[in-house]
């Protein structure tokens, strides 16, 4: 085969994520700050779907995702009895040492809850403002401003997050009027983006009038479909420098929902476009609310951003294994390693960079293994009953027998111990 000399003088390199070029942004609570934009990684949001004047249900809701990984947690302020309720969450939160910062989102009547119950507006750390929900005419500018001046006054951060779902309908008429005395009009859809991005911009331009620092402005432009979400946010990328929150406003249920966001997302976060992201997945009955941010969590961890979890490679199987032994076992490491994790994050620093093969036959099984830290290839179908396994891409030793499975969690352990645990003694 000729190989083009291309090919032979010219070094293959990663594809790696552009950098990115917003703004830093700071959401505080107390002595808790959360940086968002500039060299800031790219945080993990996401939303509570309880009542939030249930302070208890609330509370551990908060806890459930911070726990897994959420660095920002929204909550539904929207009569006066979830306002009140909100002290009362943060105060609750502090005393089971969560110090995620709480997000307020506001539409339709943010500008009274955020005026007659300060003690709410204190004890958020960021507040959410619809353009499209805060009124109509001048009482819009009136309600829009009583938020920002708020958020000023307490010193807090703001979304402004604009939905396709629920646009200023008085910004839409008059691009589409302008559209339509133009000699070759836009299609619709194009005039829906202009309308987004406006929205967006002129809402930021204006909150900065009133004197919210342009680090305390988060932007957000939310569609579902992922061929909007992509168009849309590379324009707003290139027309401003504020900080972006990203995601689809409605992925979906399970795979769909999963699906569509990595995709939408995995594309705009490898050009450096996104700050913060939430998957807003469509819970399956009896689903935790956390899986959507497991699902965030993987897809910052899969395109090299971030890493939060030990990584485990594992075969998918096929007709060379007919044993499900791999599959058990793979299950079994990545579900141990998961539940180690809050655990292991301040005893071994670097753990949750650390990579596990798990394979199922020698058709790959050794050589993937060897490009893990730790990997071990099980005996496929006919082949003979034993594991070698490999360490830092050394073959390490051979497991046989009934307890190979035993042995190789005890195998993991003593890594971790050894690489990671020296790790701490450093310090």
């Amino acid at each position: 085969m000729n190989t083009p000399a291309d090919l032979v003088h010219t070094p293959i390199c990663a594809a790696l994520p552009a950098p990115r070029h917003s703004r830093q942004a700071r959401v505080r609570w107390g002595d808790h700050v959360v940086t968002v934009g500039g060299d800031a990684p790219v945080r993990v949001q996401s939303m509570t779907n309880t009542d939030t004047v249930d302070v208890i249900e609330t509370a551990i809701q908060v806890k459930e995702l911070a726990q897994a990984g959420s660095e920002l947690v929204r909550i539904t302020v929207n009569t006066p009895e979830a306002a009140k309720a909100v002290p009362a969450i943060r105060e609750q939160l502090d005393r089971m040492g969560i110090s995620v910062p709480l997000i307020g989102d506001f539409h339709y009547n943010g500008h009274t809850l955020l005026t007659e119950y300060p003690d709410c507006a204190a004890a958020l750390s960021k507040y959410r403002i619809n353009p499209g929900n805060v009124g109509k005419g001048q009482k819009r500018d009136r309600q829009f401003a009583a938020m920002i001046e708020a958020a000023v006054r307490h010193d807090k951060a703001v979304r402004i997050g604009v939905n396709w779902g629920s646009l200023d309908q008085e910004l839409l008429a008059a691009l589409m009027d302008d559209n339509a005395a133009r000699s070759q009009p836009w299609d619709a859809k194009s005039v829906m983006y202009q309308a987004l991005l406006q929205s967006a911009l002129q809402s930021a331009d204006w909150a900065r009038e009133l004197g919210l620092a342009a680090d305390q402005i988060i932007i957000s432009c939310k569609v579902s479909g992922v061929q909007d979400l992509i168009t849309v946010y590379q324009a707003l990328s290139a027309r401003c420098d504020y900080a972006l929150h990203l995601g689809l406003t409605e992925a979906g249920m399970g795979t769909k929902g999963t699906v569509a966001s990595a995709v939408a997302m995995g594309q705009l976060l490898q050009a450096g476009i996104g700050d913060t992201i939430r998957v807003s997945l469509t819970p399956q009955p009896g689903e935790s609310r956390t899986q959507e941010v497991l699902v965030a969590l993987e897809i910052l961890q899969s395109l090299g951003l971030r890493s939060f979890n030990p990584s485990v490679t594992a075969c998918p199987g096929c007709g060379r294994t007919t044993s499900t032994t791999f599959q058990e076992l793979a299950k079994q490491i990545d579900d141990h390693l998961r539940a180690m994790m809050p655990q292991w994050k301040s005893r071994y620093p670097g753990v949750e960079k650390m990579k596990v093969a798990v394979m199922g036959c020698i058709v790959n099984g050794p050589g993937e293994s060897k490009h893990a830290d730790i990997g071990i290839s099980l005996p496929g179908t006919g082949e003979a009953p034993a594991a070698p396994v490999f360490i830092d891409g050394q073959k390490a030793m051979t497991l046989r027998g009934a307890g190979i499975v035993q042995e190789f969690h005890r195998v993991v352990e003593g890594y971790i111990e050894r690489r990671y645990g020296s790790a701490t003694a450093a310090h």
